[in-house]
């Protein structure tokens, strides 16, 4: 039996890359496709691309002063990304108020999921637009990287540059603002 190939830490292709940039390339093949869906729910599509391009440019570009200690880039790469939507924040803005008209999203990755998507979320889909809409730049960016790009509150915390105790309070009152919103009730009933 062949022995399966360990994968290699972040913070090892990183370092690699300051000396070999080619390395850099597997950092993103790993999340390119991660962060793309992140900022395509925020923006749209037609941004999507340009910011994680964006995104890993930036990235390379700092990588030298990539804290090595820190395995997963993940949190960081989602810090500079959370930087480049804060940019287009009118844009975002916008795709919220269009989503309160529209029930209507193109950003789920397959057929079943945009089945499973539609069928749990679309009666709730615009007052959750306007409820986002609503939401300070700090909440929102706080609530989606927690809820749509699955990062843990210390890698929210990371990303933003921000104490954990405010990753806390901010999640909890954007969490609180979009339940009133949605008349204290949960669709799909995640848990908190």
């Amino acid at each position: 039996m062949i022995p399966l190939a360990t994968p290699r830490l972040d913070s090892d292709l990183i370092a690699e890359s300051r000396a070999r940039p080619e390395a850099f390339a597997a950092l993103f093949d790993r999340y390119a496709s991660m962060l793309y869906r992140y900022v395509s729910r925020r923006l749209g599509p037609e941004v999507a691309e340009d910011l994680v391009g964006e995104t890993f440019l930036v990235a390379f570009r700092r990588r030298d002063r990539y804290d090595l200690a820190r395995p997963d880039a993940r949190p960081w790469l989602f810090g500079i990304v959370s930087k480049l939507v804060s940019r287009h924040h009118r844009d975002e803005a916008a795709r919220y108020r269009a989503l309160t008209r529209s029930p209507l999203d193109d950003v789920a990755e397959s057929p079943a999921e945009r089945v499973e998507d539609g069928v749990s979320a679309t009666a709730v889909r615009p007052l959750l637009a306007a409820a986002l809409a609503r939401l300070s730049k700090g909440d929102r960016d706080v609530l989606l990287l927690v809820a749509w790009a699955d990062l843990s509150y210390d890698e929210v915390a990371q990303s933003l540059g921000i104490p954990v105790g405010t990753v806390r309070s901010r999640l909890n009152r954007a969490r609180r603002k979009v339940r009133e919103s949605l008349g204290h009730t949960n669709p799909l009933r995640d848990e908190e």
